[in-house]
């Protein structure tokens, strides 16, 4: 059974040294555990872990010039130590709960969006349209559209991207905010 650490500081005759530096150094340990853990009543707890852990080997500590830094690691590897050890509980159930899934698009609208995005298509010069229509609608690569108008690999590149520009600036294909 261990004895609470404010028991162990506030008890001068087991080690006078430990309960002076509980004292003095107390408030800056526990800033440093606060900003290991998310709750302040878990920091609290980690930092009186790690000052029972440092009491108990207090006689093993050579260099008391270090017990910032001993203390300090000490609070990082039993947050560690409890982060590891973290239950998480599983509760089985006889139904799986839905999800929550956003409303079904209404299929007018997204008939009305392709009609919208066809008649821009539509409107682009013959050669951007005849490359919008291989790449995105025939799902050609570049190499193949191009062999097929007999154009360089650029000349697609650099149409499909001056047509995508058109389309996106198109009045009809405004997104609605």
């Amino acid at each position: 059974m261990t004895t609470p650490v404010c028991t162990l500081a506030s008890n001068p005759t087991t080690y006078p040294s430990f309960s002076a530096y509980v004292r003095t150094r107390g408030t800056v340990l526990l800033r440093t555990a606060r900003s290991l853990t998310a709750n302040p009543c878990d920091a609290e707890d980690l930092l009186q872990t790690a000052l029972t852990k440092t009491y108990v080997a207090w006689d093993r500590i050579e260099d008391h010039r270090a017990l910032d830094g001993y203390v300090r690691r000490t609070l990082v590897n039993t947050r560690t130590s409890q982060w590891r050890k973290r239950k998480v509980d599983e509760f089985s159930c006889d139904e799986i709960p839905e999800t929550e899934t956003a409303p079904a698009a209404d299929p007018a609208e997204a008939q009305a969006l392709r009609d919208a995005m066809w008649r821009a298509v539509t409107r682009l010069p013959d050669r951007q349209r005849a490359m919008v229509v291989l790449r995105y609608y025939e799902d050609l690569s570049e190499v193949q559209t191009a062999e097929l108008l007999g154009v360089s690999v650029g000349t697609v590149k650099s149409a499909v991207s001056r047509a995508l520009v058109k389309l996106r600036e198109d009045p009809e294909l405004v997104p609605i905010r």
